[in-house]
């Protein structure tokens, strides 16, 4: 019997995570930001095609099992989907092919009822950036690498999982199923330690990597709500938090409402953690509803970005359809007891 499955990241530019001079580069129309991806992907080609991401991994992979319901063979499908770079200088544009690596495809490790396949692909733009260096002339052309290393185990009872084992700190990368429905994101873009580490050496092509946070998918409400506060009518503040700081504590009086742009937070009650929090999630509802009391302390696991909005920026029924998916703390109470 055959079985088969495949997972697949879609690395993009979010408006939020690009920093210093070179938002600046992005803000004046030289190049450009991308709108999230969709929540399901219906044709690959197609996005592709319309430039809806900078590149893709797509690890497919099958197995052969045997009537006593053990692995027999299996091997790998799929690659790299490398997207372009369209630049601007005043009314006129170009469009860049990037530049694709050899995709990097580990040994199958085969055990009696499964097998683990683990698949990097990755390049760079065609047009090189600057970017200091410790030696004469002290300034390099060369455009960072971006990758994405995926992990796909399939069992022989037809089950299947899938990892995010590294990937560049920039851009965001999105992962999506066997059946295309995001499924699980890269928790923090750090595009500042890609702007300057993401080279040679410092590459899976170089064999170095760089471990990755996979983080769950918030809903499609919060996915809703988060273009409202981007996108809707008075801009929300923005706010950092360090690694280690608390953004909430719980017992604390406060009304504001966030969205989590980029970073991991650690949601805690009663001194114990209960679930991690990554980018696209909305915080606090509970306390701008509730009576203005924090319920949890949330801890940023890694730096973190946050936009901040006033309960009445937003519309009340969808923080209460929210708040209804968000009762962690009250789970851990009734578990306590």
């Amino acid at each position: 019997m055959r079985i088969e499955s495949s997972v697949t990241s879609l690395s993009w530019i979010p408006s939020e995570a690009v920093t210093g001079l070179n938002k600046a580069i992005f803000g004046s129309g030289f190049t450009h930001y991308d709108a999230p991806p969709p929540d399901v992907i219906e044709d690959l080609e197609a996005l592709r095609a319309a430039d809806r991401f900078r590149f893709g991994n797509v690890l497919s992979a099958w197995i052969e099992v045997d009537d006593d319901g053990k692995v027999t063979d299996g091997g790998y499908s799929g690659g790299i989907s490398m997207g372009s770079t369209t630049i601007a200088v005043g009314p006129k544009q170009a469009t860049f092919a990037a530049v694709a690596f050899d995709d990097i495809r580990h040994p199958v490790e085969f055990g009696a009822a499964s097998a683990r396949f683990v698949q990097t692909v990755g390049g760079h733009t065609a047009v090189p950036a600057p970017r200091r260096v410790n030696h004469a002339p002290f300034v390099a052309f060369q455009a960072p690498t971006v990758w994405t290393t995926l992990a796909l185990t399939l069992h022989a009872d037809g089950r299947s999982e899938f990892e995010l084992v590294g990937a560049s700190t920039f851009p965001r990368h999105w992962i999506y199923d066997h059946a295309g429905a995001l499924s699980a994101k890269a928790g923090l873009a750090d595009f500042k330690e890609w702007w300057r580490t993401s080279f040679g050496a410092h590459t899976p092509w170089g064999e170095e990597e760089s471990p990755a946070l996979m983080t769950a998918v918030e809903t499609g409400l919060e996915r809703e709500l988060s273009g409202h506060i981007m996108r809707g009518g008075e801009k929300p503040k923005f706010r950092k938090v360090g690694k280690g700081d608390l953004l909430t504590e719980q017992g604390a009086e406060g009304d504001e409402i966030f969205l989590l742009l980029n970073g991991v937070l650690s949601v805690e009650v009663d001194g114990e953690a209960l679930a991690e929090i990554g980018p696209g999630a909305i915080l606090g509802e509970r306390a701008a509803i509730e009576g203005g009391t924090r319920t949890s302390t949330l801890r940023a696991l890694t730096k973190a970005k946050v936009a901040v909005v006033r309960p009445d920026q937003l519309d009340r029924a969808m923080l209460e359809s929210i708040s209804e998916g968000h009762r962690r703390e009250d789970e851990q109470r009734a578990t306590a007891t």
